[in-house]
């Protein structure tokens, strides 16, 4: 099935809804934006979305030159899809490749586990190249009213007695920068987040790092209803490899094939992520087509700070979000629905502050992360801890493939799918997994 994305959204100029062209203002010097948002994945396109939606004058920019690539899985779970649907996106969305749930393999058994039934997310997900995802919700960003300067870096915050009022934006078209001034700062910029360590944050060492590398191949079973976990990564001559593979029909002739890995695995910085995906290659399951021949491309990686690692989350006029603020799921590597949740926690952050007049209301952002993460996070950390030890990962997956409902509460758990009237046996599920790993106080 060949399909192509929504129509590509013009970009670099405020749009207001009627399609007229607008003049942009910020190039006088009394003149700021109520907020800039620097980083157009998905935390700065969701942000700069519901800060649009709220008549909120917003300026996001994005280093590269848009539509990019972005290494990723490509996978879009329910919760991600919610925050879609939420942002007036269910149609184009419904363009790419629609899944029903997971197919996970390991010691030579398959489960196949749709996504369970929840009255808040839908019973499906999609997979989508970030390149046209994230092109499509900027876009959609700019046509409720945001301002996107592609191919312009935010290069240092603008201070002024101690407090961040802008961002000197560097623009490559024009090899110039300027001074842009704002009330408020939206820090999205990614896992290096180079303009959130210009403010101060830092990685907390102590918490469990994620790395993966992917690459695209052709297959015939681009389509299929599922995406593939497996647990049980080996190389081709039987040995136990850390970490696990996946495979994500794309739906447009490839499949998105990776593998990931976690900091808390012995030897973990040792290891070559290029030799971990030759070899879950070399043993894919032979129908996918997998091979050198079929490759589209070199692969690529990156680091995943997980858990909420990144730290201060906020400072008097700017807040960070997504993969800059280490947004990262400890359980499953995801981190797209997230971005797209903390970016609009922070929007209403923002709109709050300026409807108030208080800069003191950014603190509501913390607090939102604390109610919706924090447990979630903490149980994750360790969970991930205890898998570090292969014994102890392999023992696991044995034990789960051999129980079908165990193995559904499982994925539930770690796709962050609970239902509200789950929460209660989810947090004794959560203290029974801390007393199992046996890990010690939280850093």
């Amino acid at each position: 099935m060949s399909r192509r994305g929504p129509p590509r959204a013009t970009i670099d100029g405020p749009r207001p809804r009627d399609g007229s062209k607008v003049t942009d203002h910020s190039q006088r010097g009394n003149d700021r934006y109520d907020a800039i948002v620097v980083g157009a994945g998905p935390a700065g396109a969701s942000a700069a979305y519901w800060l649009a939606e709220s008549g909120r004058r917003v300026l996001v920019v994005d280093r590269k030159r848009f539509p990019r690539e972005k290494t990723c899985g490509d996978g879009l779970t329910p919760r991600a899809v919610r925050q879609l649907h939420d942002m007036d996106l269910a149609e184009p969305l419904a363009q790419f490749h629609r899944y029903g749930g997971l197919r996970s393999i390991a010691h030579g058994m398959t489960l196949h586990l749709p996504w369970p039934a929840h009255p808040d997310f839908p019973s499906f997900g999609y997979v989508v190249r970030r390149s046209e995802l994230d092109e499509l919700v900027v876009g959609n960003a700019v046509k409720s009213g945001a301002t996107f300067w592609s191919a312009a870096e935010a290069v240092a915050p603008i201070i002024d007695d101690g407090v961040v009022i802008g961002a000197a934006v560097h623009r490559k078209d024009s090899a110039t920068t300027q001074q842009v001034r704002a009330r408020y700062l939206v820090v999205a910029d990614g896992a290096s987040s180079r303009f959130g360590r210009a403010l101060g944050t830092a990685r907390e060492r102590t918490y469990p790092l994620g790395m993966a590398i992917r690459g695209y191949f052709a297959s015939p079973f681009h389509d299929e209803p599922w995406i593939e976990s497996h647990l049980d990564v080996r190389d081709r001559d039987g040995h136990h490899l850390p970490g696990y593979g996946w495979i994500f029909p794309v739906g447009d002739g490839t499949v998105n094939v990776g593998v990931g890995l976690l900091s808390t695995f012995r030897g973990w910085k040792s290891m070559n992520t290029t030799r971990l995906m030759e070899a879950f290659c070399e043993t894919a399951p032979a129908r996918w087509g997998i091979s050198p021949e079929t490759a589209l491309g070199a692969p690529t990686g990156g680091r995943l700070p997980t858990g909420g690692s990144v730290l201060p989350r906020r400072g008097p006029t700017w807040l960070v979000v997504g993969d800059a603020a280490g947004s990262v799921n400890p359980f499953n590597g995801e981190g797209i629905s997230y971005a797209y949740e903390t970016g609009r926690f922070a929007a209403e952050a923002v709109d709050l502050a300026l409807a108030t007049g208080d800069g003191l209301a950014l603190g509501t952002y913390e607090r939102r992360l604390d109610d919706e993460y924090r447990l979630y996070f903490k149980v994750a950390r360790a969970f991930v801890s205890a898998i570090g030890n292969p014994a102890v990962m392999r023992e696991l997956v044995r034990i789960g493939m051999h129980n079908r409902s165990l193995m559904e509460w499982v994925l539930r758990i770690m796709a962050n799918l609970l239902r509200p009237d789950e929460i209660g046996p989810a947090e004794a599920a959560y203290k029974l997994v801390a007393r199992l790993v046996a890990v010690g106080p939280e850093p």
